[in-house]
């Protein structure tokens, strides 16, 4: 299946609690995804939710915008419990960017497990464009739409543009 490194790319996600804004905004300029998961942390990456890049940008320059202390330094929480010690990169004067709200904590996943065939199908009837790959919890990787065109026109021979997604 997928594993975390895609078309020799790394797997691009954010962390519930220890990145800074500076972080977020530095991957949202440096990738081009529609959306992240958002893991636990670098050392224990299970899965929390997902976010999309829209309401991120968007959460990010209102809290910008609207509070003071909010800078590169503050910290972007996807949890309603701020980490027990501050990150290293955070400044104890910079206000937190509360991120709950936009946060998916039911995004749609599959297994390390689960057929591909089961996955095609997934796509077509639910109009998929991405979804997450785990194993016991842990992410994996991502399946996005243009992966499962990959494999269909691969295994049928046929050009992804006549798979119809409804």
């Amino acid at each position: 299946m997928i594993l975390l490194f895609r078309h020799g790319e790394p797997l691009c996600y954010v962390t519930q609690d220890s990145q800074t804004v500076e972080d977020v905004e530095n991957l949202l300029k440096e990738t081009e995804h529609n959306g992240f998961p958002v893991v636990i942390s670098h050392e224990s990456p299970f899965l929390v939710g997902f976010v999309l890049r829209r309401d991120l940008n968007l959460a990010i320059s209102n809290a910008r915008r609207m509070n003071d202390g909010v800078d590169s330094f503050s910290l972007c929480l996807f949890t309603n419990n701020p980490p027990p010690q501050q990150s290293r990169s955070a400044r104890p004067t910079s206000t937190p960017v509360k991120l709950k709200k936009i946060l998916d904590m039911a995004p749609i996943t599959v297994t390390d497990q689960t057929p591909m065939e089961t996955v095609v199908d997934m796509f077509r009837k639910l109009g998929l464009r991405q979804t997450l790959v785990t194993h016991n919890g842990r992410l994996l990787g991502i399946i996005t739409k243009k992966d499962v065109l990959r494999h269909v026109k691969q295994m049928d021979d046929e050009d992804p543009s006549s798979v119809l997604f409804n």
